[in-house]
């Protein structure tokens, strides 16, 4: 179901697009627009991963450079029945995530150096499952392609702008329908493109806590670090995002200042209900996950059965390498 909600939003913003072209420019406004169209979208295919890790000046890592955080990740991943994905890490201060990527085999995962400081093991092995679920539901190439035909669409909705600005100056041009269709296409436009951003963000973020918390096998771990990343996020101005809000609900939380809540308007879902989900998920679970029970070196995350505890304190420490 999630997966034909996605698709038709997606239809109907292509179509939004085609019809702004042909209000614009009729029928050569049309298949200008149905090409441009298509374009974005294989660009977004093929290359938005690269533009959206290039756009937050990510570095790719390996296990030499940071062995906790790669070890930590492979092992989820490995629980999360993924290939390992490329890892990145931005220096940013701003505890954040995202993953990006058109499929699991060419999927990357993204850390700012401020969540590796900010959060305990526990805390971040929630997270990093929270973004390998993305990754296994397919998000990623679905996030990026809205963020790719919003940033288009805004786009149209300037080519309006100025075309209202520089049009003929003949009473046709100036009348009716044509002022109407080029006003319309200025507000229409990037207010479709947030519409769909968000949609397509609120639905999906709910779908991946649960999912990562069956991948970390400990609801609470993402439901902490959610409440940790919540206090501290707003804290910092994250440049990067600010330049290229298109690309803010690919984060784990708004990395905007402006912020949001939790109705139609917001790029995510409001945080405290988030936590709410996962914390009901965390009381719903009666004893020990079922499944697997070693998830980090090869331990429990609720400790092993011969009573040793779990490599993860229980909370203070922060992660790094």
């Amino acid at each position: 179901m999630n997966f034909f909600k996605t698709s038709l939003l997606l239809a109907s913003m292509t179509a939004l697009f085609m019809g702004l072209g042909y209000l614009l420019g009729g029928v050569g406004g049309l298949l200008i627009a149905l090409v441009f169209a298509l374009a974005t979208n294989a660009f977004a295919y093929w290359q938005s991963d690269k533009l959206v890790l290039r756009m937050h000046n990510a570095r790719l890592v390996n296990q030499r450079s940071h062995p906790g955080l790669y070890d930590m990740t492979q092992k989820l991943a490995r629980n999360a029945d993924l290939p390992m994905p490329a890892l990145y890490v931005i220096d940013q201060p701003q505890p954040n995530a995202f993953a990006t990527g058109r499929d699991p085999n060419n999927a990357a995962v993204a850390v700012t150096t401020g969540i590796m400081q900010a959060l305990s093991e526990q805390e971040l092995a929630g997270v990093i499952a929270h973004e390998l679920a993305h990754i296994k539901n397919r998000d990623t190439l679905t996030m990026t392609i809205a963020a790719t035909l919003a940033g288009a669409l805004a786009m149209l909705a300037q080519f309006a702008q100025f075309g209202l600005m520089f049009r003929g100056s003949s009473d046709r041009d100036r009348s009716g329908l044509g002022i109407i269709a080029v006003i319309a296409a200025m507000i229409l436009a990037p207010l479709a493109a947030s519409l769909v951003q968000m949609a397509i963000s609120r639905t999906r973020e709910y779908s991946a806590d649960a999912l990562g918390a069956e991948i970390c096998r400990h609801p609470l771990w993402l439901a902490s670090a959610l409440r940790k990343i919540e206090a501290l996020a707003s804290g910092y101005r994250n440049e990067a995002a600010e330049r290229n809000p298109a690309s803010a609900h690919m984060f784990i939380i708004n990395p905007l200042t402006a912020g949001g809540i939790d109705n139609l308007f917001a790029t995510h879902p409001k945080t405290a209900n988030r936590i709410a989900a996962l914390e009901r998920l965390a009381q719903s679970t009666l004893g020990p996950a079922t499944g697997p029970a070693e998830v980090l070196q090869g331990e429990s995350l609720h400790g092993s059965k011969s009573g040793r505890r779990s490599r993860f304190p229980s909370g203070g420490r922060s992660y790094k390498d």
